[in-house]
């Protein structure tokens, strides 16, 4: 019996909520909202008394799992490796199908964001690049090839 019924989402907490919005904005995706949790359910969940968050809920433009952004008023977030490697245990990237693999490349590079490696193509099915963009996230960006 799976006690999983579909995939919900996808949290990232982030230091500068509007830059790493303006981010994934920018790539495609739709704010769905923005707005503070704090009290009691939040303390209970994550285990950190007194807190409060920020988060903004992102979606692709066919809808399926979101993206949570999650910025911490209190307590202040804890640093994180902006520059850890593929390798580095965690949760390393969010992946993207996109329609123009270099038009994507090239549109947050116009922002400063750019290639972790270089772009693949895998068995002639996708060309893929990793893109490293705010505070360290790596974002895989992948075209379908056929």
């Amino acid at each position: 019996m799976s006690h999983v019924r579909r995939f919900d989402h996808v949290g990232i907490t982030v230091a500068d909520l509007d830059t790493v919005t303006a981010f994934f904005v920018a790539l495609g995706l739709e704010a769905e909202g923005r707005m503070f949790v704090e009290g009691e359910f939040l303390d209970t969940v994550i285990g950190i008394p007194d807190s409060r968050t920020e988060i903004v809920m992102l979606h692709a433009p066919d809808g399926g799992t979101t993206l949570e952004l999650s910025s911490f008023v209190r307590p202040d977030h804890l640093p994180g490796s902006l520059a850890a490697p593929a390798n580095e245990l965690g949760l390393r990237n969010v992946a993207f199908e996109v329609d123009d693999l270099q038009a994507a490349v090239d549109h947050v590079a116009e922002y400063g964001y750019g290639l972790v490696g270089g772009i693949g193509e895998y068995e002639r099915v996708w060309r893929m690049a990793y893109v490293r963009g705010p505070e360290g996230i790596i974002v895989s960006l992948a075209e379908r090839l056929v």
